[in-house]
């Protein structure tokens, strides 16, 4: 049998052989969150400019998932794992890891997830939802959302590092459109790359120091394989049952006609036990064609009982897209059971 082996990998050098791992192992793990949801502003109006509630809509809503997930070590002691989420009958979440040991961690994510700077976008501490859940600044199917953060891309690759007291992250998300299938291509009309990386340090306990910078497609829909650059730093601090922490973010475009964004987040979280937590958000964006920042403000608070979880969070958005007339609010409460 050993004989045999060497024979096929010889054979097959170069290819990553399906009886080179052992030890595989499936499991299957979910959620069902069950949610009712108050909004006000710009996602019950048919306008922008209105302040009306007539498209004020159902409130209850049902999400599940189930994600599935395979393991298997290779005679090299590496591991390579993949794994896969069904959300509400769609598929999310696909992607494969190959952990190196001390080499280090790549993964290949063909859904959606952050890659490089991504990973570190909002550092905020929260119970529930970040600052922005939920807020919409023109009220229509578009979005619009909030304003200055940056962005790895969502499908590509993501290599990690741990050494001591320093993490490393470096991000791909190669240009194009759509995910596609091994074997297959997707377009047309690619734009740019993703390109990113950053470095957190936990130079003593409690204390997180991050940085990040990178670059992507240009906003300017004209500016074909043109790129934005990107750049955060945050740092944090967890004493006792309180952290506290704070992150600045700038996005710099391509066009002199696209306006730079300056992001500023601070965020407070309490652990009042081992089972309930509160917090509270701040954002600020500053955009460099328009006087008037972009604002919003969000709490958030959960309590978990075993399996289940008790949540709540509140977001108000004031002058959204930088546009003074553009409020929205968004209030939402619900119970996640996790099997």
């Amino acid at each position: 049998m050993k004989t045999w082996k060497k024979a096929g990998l010889t054979a097959l050098a170069g290819s990553l052989v399906a009886t080179s791992a052992y030890a595989g192992a499936v499991t299957v793990s979910g959620n069902a969150n069950l949610t009712y949801a108050a909004e006000t502003g710009a996602q019950d109006s048919s306008s922008a400019t209105t302040t009306t509630t007539a498209l004020d809509g159902q409130r209850w809503g049902l999400n599940k998932s189930l994600t599935f997930s395979g393991s298997g070590e290779m005679d090299n002691g590496w591991t390579v794992s993949i794994s896969q989420t069904l959300s509400d009958g769609n598929s999310t979440g696909l992607g494969m890891t190959l952990d190196m040991g001390d080499a280090g961690t790549l993964n290949y994510e063909a859904d959606t997830g952050a890659r490089g700077i991504g990973k570190i976008k909002d550092m905020m501490p929260t119970a529930d939802e970040d600052v922005g859940n939920g807020l919409d600044a023109n009220g229509t199917t578009t979005g619009g959302e909030i304003s200055g953060t940056v962005s790895g891309g969502t499908i590509g690759f993501h290599y990690s590092k741990a050494m001591d007291m320093v993490e490393i992250g470096v991000g791909y998300s190669p240009k194009g459109g759509k995910s596609t299938a091994a074997g297959g291509t997707s377009g047309p009309g690619g734009t740019a790359s993703f390109t990113s990386a950053f470095v957190k340090i936990d130079p003593m306990d409690g204390l997180e120091i991050g940085f990040g910078v990178g670059e992507g497609p240009a906003a300017s829909a004209g500016d074909k394989g043109q790129t934005d650059d990107y750049d955060t730093a945050y740092v944090s601090y967890v004493y006792g049952p309180v952290t506290v922490a704070y992150q600045v973010s700038n996005v710099d475009t391509y066009t002199a006609a696209q306006s730079d964004d300056e992001q500023t987040r601070w965020g407070v979280l309490y652990a009042v036990n081992d089972e309930m937590s509160i917090s509270y958000m701040n954002h600020e964006s500053d955009d460099s064609t328009l006087a008037t920042d972009e604002e919003a403000t969000g709490w958030s608070a959960s309590y978990t009982v075993g399996s289940m979880t008790f949540k709540a969070h509140r977001n108000k958005g004031t002058n959204l897209g930088n546009v003074i007339t553009r409020e929205s609010e968004h209030t939402e409460v619900g119970v996640t059971f996790a099997f």
